[in-house]
């Protein structure tokens, strides 16, 4: 069967499952990987939700904008070691042990170094703020700054073998350790320690299973400097703006308009994000290696690509829509009447995580092709128009105009993005299209019904009638959206698409499921 990316029309069950064969190209492997990595990260984003609710409810907006200050520049000095030495050596098949140990020591090197410049330039962020308490947090943070560069880069492995049943249980287990430890601290300090304290819990831990989850034991050496720098050199400059584009909201909103403000909008833009880039960006972490594999055969990543930002759209679209209808209920019910000035906010930003999730695909098809170049140059655009924007919007109308801006800016750029992959890849504006068409109409439809079931509940609703509110809402939501996109899946022939691979997966697992429990019953 020759593939046509453009509209292809199946008809029965055997086409369907052939085309599941040929369009799946990013192997069972990754698919598991997938799997595994999107598993990890809504238990993660779970716990860090009820985290959230939990310290929401404790600490005040004050502290967590103080924190967001602190990580603001703490993530500016990490920009001093931020090669992404891990992504070269999954680029790189044949990395050997000098490529591991030169990759692990420029990171302590880099660690080293940084935390000094963040001990260095404490008294000047903290001039820069206008915050006194932010000066010893960030000495606190420098300690774990260290203990991050003496991680093992052996831990790269669990995704380069696609052994991510093991990244599973490394990520999750620190992750763990880091909310039992703030949440209990949280309770007895009611203090914004309890957020720092619990952080280097999470960063120790994470270095500690690392040399116990794997083998390799570092040793100091710089053979492979030139190999590594070579291909990492530009994810330098990519980590440098596209920390720019994550953390100019940090700066320009902590700047001028303070502690509480960058507090309300660090909360907003957690919650907002949880559901689409949150939940998408494991997908991302687990396709990579595999892009990285068949980067020879253009044909297979250009279908890989589409099947992957078939998926990605499939969930993306509504979850965005409903944690913005939502809001209005969620808000007062998790975190309570203290952050209610957020809704506005998270309504903006939940559209602009729908929007990022949709180009965060694209990156890993030009890391794959040895082309870190061409994100460089599409996140140099994202920045020149993004901070400036932003110092206007921020001074104009505060964070609801910080949201605005990262959405339109978002927007603007998008068709730039999926015109440079396309190119790359030799596929068509027509293979986007003909994924995307279907959920969109969906979560149109889903928007414009939920929205009208949600006014009636009203802002004076008690507790229990508004949490029936989000819940039911929810059910129907997600109901009604399946039912839309099934029936124009059905009415148009059943075309490729994320229906048929969503479906493909789940009579699969229906069928695993059977076998194994035959087989114990046997």
């Amino acid at each position: 069967m020759k593939l046509n990316l453009e509209i292809v029309k199946i008809t029965d069950t055997n086409d369907i499952q052939l085309f599941i064969q040929t369009m799946t190209t990013i192997g069972r492997q990754i698919t598991t990987g997938a799997a595994w990595m999107v598993l990890f990260k809504i238990l993660e984003r779970s716990i860090g939700l009820v985290s959230t609710i939990i310290l929401a409810r404790l600490l005040l907006p004050q502290d967590f904008g103080l924190i967001a200050m602190a990580m603001s520049i703490i993530a500016a000095c990490e920009l001093l070691y931020a090669f992404s030495f891990d992504l070269a050596l999954i680029q790189k098949q044949q990395a050997t042990q000098a490529h591991y140990d030169t990759a692990w020591s420029f990171n302590v090197v880099f660690g080293v170094v940084s935390a000094v410049v963040l001990v260095a330039i404490a008294p000047l962020a903290s001039a820069f703020y206008e915050e006194q308490r932010l000066e010893l947090v960030i000495y606190f943070l420098a300690v774990g700054m260290l203990i991050t560069s003496l991680q093992n880069i052996g831990v790269v492995d669990f995704r380069k073998k696609m052994e991510f049943n093991k990244e599973f249980k490394w990520l999750l287990s620190k992750k763990i350790v880091a909310f039992i430890v703030t949440v209990s601290l949280a309770f007895t300090l009611k203090s914004y320690w309890a957020l720092i304290v619990g952080m280097l819990s999470g960063k120790l831990t994470a270095t500690i299973l690392s040399y116990y989850m794997h083998p390799y034991r570092p040793r100091i050496s710089f053979a492979a400097s030139r190999e590594l720098f070579g291909f990492s050199t530009w994810l330098l400059f990519n980590n440098i703006l596209f920390f720019l584009k994550l953390r100019a909201a940090d700066f320009v909103i902590g700047r001028i308009a303070g502690s509480k403000a960058l507090g309300f909008f660090s909360i907003s833009y957690e919650i907002s994000n949880l559901p689409t880039t949150e939940l998408i960006a494991p997908i991302n972490r687990a396709v990579f290696p595999g892009y990285a594999t068949m980067s020879k055969d253009l044909q297979q990543l250009r279908q890989g690509f589409i099947n992957v930002l078939a998926i990605i759209m499939f969930f993306a679209l509504p979850i965005g829509v409903a944690v913005s209808l939502t809001s209005v209920l969620f808000v007062p019910i998790l975190l309570g009447e203290k952050w209610l000035d957020i809704i506005p906010v998270i309504q903006v930003l939940a559209f602009f995580g729908v929007v990022s999730a949709m180009q965060t695909n694209i990156g890993s098809v030009f890391l794959a092709l040895g082309k870190p170049k061409i994100i460089t140059y599409m996140a140099l655009l994202y920045v020149v128009i993004l901070i400036p924007s932003l110092i206007y919007a921020v001074q104009s109308w505060g964070i609801l105009g910080a949201a605005w801006t990262y959405l339109a800016v978002s927007i603007l750029t998008m068709p730039l993005s999926y015109h440079l992959v396309l190119k790359a890849t030799h596929s068509s504006w027509v293979s986007i299209c003909s994924i995307f068409w279907r959920p969109a109409i969906a979560s149109i439809i889903m928007y414009f019904c939920i929205a009208n079931y949600l006014s009636l509940f009203g802002a004076q609703s008690g507790m229990l009638v508004s949490l029936f509110g989000l819940l039911s809402s929810m059910i129907i939501g997600a109901a009604l959206y399946v039912i839309v996109t099934l029936l124009f899946w059905t009415l148009f022939g059943k075309p490729c698409g994320s229906e048929s691979i969503v479906l493909e997966r789940l009579s699969s697992m229906r069928i695993k499921m059977i076998s194994q429990l035959a087989h114990r019953i046997m």
